[in-house]
């Protein structure tokens, strides 16, 4: 008799804001598919289906499309990326319905603390793969003393989450770098979006930091350069992460924010690139192919969660594919908590933390260097990982 069926659920930003992170999921869904037909476990052919349902980029519809996986679908494992609300929220539902889920795209500290939980908190059934705040700030902090040895550094962040975090006493930048030398100066928080930052640049004057570092929106961003320039303010180097991670701006208010920061000489963190040295554990492609035929079958510029989400797809098919029971949603969970692997994205390690429930990746340090074809992301420092090829050197801006 054949084994029943198992299901990949999955919880994707088809539409809203969200809607461009949610294209690279889209995108390996479709080139995985042969892959992801079916898995075998203790020598048995298992068919596999994959369920695909809109977050809408909305916390609530991320939930609603949880439950329909669960209930309607039977999803084994429900997969999701993106989203500071999303994500949690789809998480959060997961671990109600008692479905195992991973997820991926933003630090660790921000997908626990989201969630009302603390470092050390053991959730049943949701796994999470990405980096730390410290991490960031560590990247970050190589960077500038590529500048200078001891920077000052302005900071501004937000007042959600995010902020709040990187704020933090504990988890924070001033804690992670702590004994290197740095005087980090806070600008003051402010809400998202923005429609003032002069009180900022203000600050940034007052206390004569010329660097800066954030988390803010590209608008935001942009908004902060454009009055701190208008003040008569320079900053030698700008570090940013969550959307300068990305070369789109579709999303953003701004018709074409990188063109607006082309000068400021925007350095961010790399998670993921097509000269990150790793294979598929799938199909055995390399980055730099990944990146390729998403760029030739989209027409796009590949984005770094492109090898997120294949990485995404990976798991889950060890996870099935090592489960004592892959039709059995707890051996399911069991198997991703043990999960030591491969992927494109880096080898992942559930069993190594930082905290329960994460496995870590490393990170490299970017910056964007403008080209006639469009920004191109460059690594300018791989301190952290020194297998990830260096592809350009850091430029101060002017």
């Amino acid at each position: 008799m054949a084994p029943s069926p198992l299901c990949i659920g999955v919880v994707a930003p088809l539409t809203g804001r969200l809607a461009p992170l949610g294209a690279p999921l889209s995108y390996v869904l479709r080139a995985l598919a042969p892959h992801l037909a079916h898995v075998r476990n203790g020598g048995r052919r298992h068919e596999v289906t994959v369920a695909v349902r809109d977050s809408r980029s909305e916390p609530g519809a991320a939930r609603q499309a949880v439950r329909d996986l669960a209930d309607e679908d039977g999803a084994h494992i429900v997969l999701t990326m993106a989203g500071t609300r999303v994500l949690p929220a789809v998480a959060d539902a997961c671990e109600e319905a008692g479905v195992p889920c991973v997820s991926t795209t933003f630090p660790w500290q921000a997908y626990v603390h989201a969630r009302g939980a603390g470092p050390a908190h053991r959730f049943r059934w949701t796994y999470h793969f990405a980096w730390g705040l410290d991490d960031i700030a560590r990247v970050f902090a190589g960077m500038w003393e590529q500048i200078t040895p001891r920077a000052d550094v302005g900071c501004l962040w937000n007042d959600d989450l995010q902020g709040r975090l990187l704020r933090h006493e504990r988890y924070g930048f001033e804690a992670a770098l702590s004994g290197r030398g740095h005087t980090l100066t806070d600008l003051g928080a402010y809400h998202e979006p923005a429609t003032d930052l002069r009180a900022q640049a203000a600050r940034l004057r007052e206390h004569g930091a010329d660097l800066v570092t954030s988390a803010s929106t590209a608008a935001d961003l942009a908004l902060f350069h454009r009055q701190a320039r208008e003040a008569g303010l320079r900053p030698r180097l700008i570090t940013c992460s969550r959307w300068l991670t990305y070369p789109h701006t579709q999303s953003s208010p701004a018709p074409d924010v990188h063109a607006e920061l082309g000068d400021a000489r925007v350095a961010t963190l790399v998670y993921w690139s097509p000269v990150h040295p790793y294979r598929s554990s799938l199909d055995g492609s390399t980055c730099a192919e990944l990146a390729h035929a998403y760029e030739e079958d989209t027409g796009d510029s590949w984005l770094q969660p492109l090898g997120l989400a294949h990485a995404l797809l990976e798991t889950a098919h060890h996870a099935l594919a090592t489960a004592a029971d892959p039709a059995d949603r707890a051996s399911v969970a069991d198997a991703v908590a043990r999960a030591r692997l491969d992927t494109i994205a880096g080898p992942l390690d559930w069993t190594a933390g930082p905290t329960p429930n994460i496995a870590l990746l490393p990170l490299v340090g970017g910056q964007w260097h403008p080209e006639p074809a469009g920004p191109r992301l460059a690594v300018v420092n791989n301190t952290d990982r020194p297998e990830v090829p260096l592809t350009g050197d850091l430029i101060p801006a002017r």
